[in-house]
């Protein structure tokens, strides 16, 4: 569906994409992530033909991107961070001039905007105009204005920021249902477990670079901490730390909420491993649990920032 190739953009000194690759197959949901000011919004502007670069290639549906390729653009929806609905039209009216973009037929298009409007469950606000609705109620104009047209490719730009939970959960119910129906999704967000439950493969950017790319799974093998055990001791003994850290496998041990938290640089065997080490050293502890790497873990290991920097 899409292809990139050691795609440069610069601004003037700025490079805000450095020999960026990305590649998204049908019918997968890919997360792009990255702190602000990675060059996520550049990259997806490329692909859209809404920015010229400098060097590289984009295909997408196997054609070379550029602005006036109308075949291409007719089959791809974008459903931006920032609100595009018009304030003095009504819901139906919205989601129709967007659909009205690329569909012409009025009878066909007509169908299409009921479609889109039963999709996102706006029937009983179909008279209203933005203004009447409610954060979450925009948010799914919003989305049913980008895939009123039924785009092959989609694109979503923190499609559930500063919704409640009812509505995220409609929103990301909504998400998987698209890609049950063959829609490839572009998918960028700062809620972490959005992407973990969502996307089939991560892209993770930062200073313009495609700096890691897979599954979770994938990504969790990339870094130094693969499994993470909580244990808290009856009895606290300034040894303990020391005695964790000759356990094989140990990255490192820090302290958490007065636990000892033991990192690992493999999954297997590490809890029975932990308990015979305690119980031959008569070490008792109280709770014990484990953990597997976060995406968030991931991210912050990868790039030394917090995702919402």
């Amino acid at each position: 569906m899409i292809r990139m190739e050691n795609v440069v953009k610069r601004y003037n000194e700025l490079i805000a994409l450095d020999h960026f690759s990305f590649a998204a197959k049908e019918g997968e949901i890919i997360g792009l992530l990255g702190p602000n000011g990675c060059g996520k919004t550049t990259a997806i502007n490329c692909m859209l033909s809404l920015l010229t670069f400098d060097k590289g290639e984009i295909e997408i549906f196997g054609q070379q991107v550029h602005p006036n390729n109308n075949a291409v653009k007719s089959r791809i929806g974008i459903v931006p961070q920032e609100l595009a609905i018009f304030d003095k039209l009504n819901v139906y009216e919205n989601i129709d001039f967007y659909c009205g973009l690329y569909v012409t037929d009025r009878k066909k298009r007509k169908a299409l905007v009921e479609e889109a409007i039963e999709f996102v469950d706006l029937g009983k606000y179909r008279k209203f105009v933005p203004k009447k609705l409610s954060g979450g109620l925009k948010r799914r104009l919003n989305i049913a204005c980008g895939i009123a047209h039924k785009p092959a490719l989609l694109f979503m730009d923190e499609p559930t920021v500063a919704v409640d939970a009812q509505s995220r959960n409609f929103i990301l119910e909504g998400i998987r249902k698209m890609k049950a129906q063959g829609t490839t999704i572009i998918y960028t967000t700062h809620y972490l477990e959005e992407a973990e439950q969502l996307c089939d493969r991560m892209v993770i950017m930062d200073s313009g670079r495609n700096i890691a790319s897979g599954t979770v799974h994938e990504l969790q093998n990339t870094i130094s901490t693969q499994e993470r055990i909580e244990v808290g001791f009856i009895t606290e003994d300034q040894t303990i730390e020391a005695q964790l850290e000759e356990l094989p496998h140990v990255v490192k041990v820090t302290k958490r909420n007065g636990n000892y938290l033991i990192h690992f640089e493999k999954q297997e065997n590490n809890l029975p491993d932990l308990i015979k080490f305690m119980e031959s050293r008569g070490m008792s502890y109280t709770e014990l649990s484990s953990e597997r790497s976060t995406l968030s873990d991931i991210f912050l290991e990868l790039t030394g920032k917090e995702l919402r920097d």
